[in-house]
């Protein structure tokens, strides 16, 4: 009989807060049990084995992704909607690096994983922080990609203390959001670049 007070929500919940702190390739079933207070075999009445639980994670990661990029980019267009959308981005990362790299490893098993509609909803967030610069859509999925690239490997990096130097991160960061915001308004349709 499974534990009393343990579901299958509340176990991917603690596996997600252990791969924050301990680093997602150190998942172990055993590690979790133990953060529990239970014996591992436990586990196993609430999730498939490790994979599945990675999967879990996973699934809530890219959830709370989408959920943090969309409340901070509400009402939001262009300049104000990518700011916005890149600091809600890189808070998330820095507090749950885990659970994001969790979400970063995951491939979808088939059409009715619900990790599809959970990276859906992530690339919803980032077309719509895009929307206000009125791209071609030729031009979209570059862009989409560049962007995913940027955020991504800008607080990954940030996250591993991966910034050695002494300039200041934040300087480096709105100096980047600055550098993308001129970028993207320059690709514009019908907008002439100047010499």
């Amino acid at each position: 009989m499974p534990r009393a007070g343990l579901t299958p929500a509340s176990v991917t919940e603690a596996g997600a807060a252990l791969v924050d702190e301990i680093g997602f390739d150190s998942l172990s079933m055993g590690l979790l049990a133990e953060r529990l207070g239970v014996r591992t075999p436990s586990l196993y009445k609430h999730v498939a084995g490790q994979a599945d639980l990675a999967h879990r994670i996973a699934v809530l990661a890219m959830t709370e992704v989408a959920d943090a990029i969309g409340a901070a980019t509400q009402g939001l267009t262009g300049r104000e909607a990518l700011v916005a959308g890149a600091r809600a981005m890189r808070t998330y990362v820095l507090a749950h690096p885990g659970r994001y790299a969790a979400g970063n490893a995951a491939h979808p098993a088939g059409p009715d994983d619900p990790l599809v509609p959970a990276v859906d909803r992530v690339l919803a967030s980032w077309v719509a922080m895009l929307q206000g610069y009125r791209l071609d859509p030729g031009q979209e999925v570059h862009a989409l990609r560049m962007l995913r690239s940027i955020l991504h490997g800008y607080a990954t990096l940030e996250a591993i203390g991966s910034f050695h130097d002494r300039t200041d991160v934040d300087d480096s960061f709105a100096w980047m959001l600055d550098f993308l915001d001129q970028g993207l308004r320059e690709r514009r349709p019908g907008l002439i670049a100047a010499p």
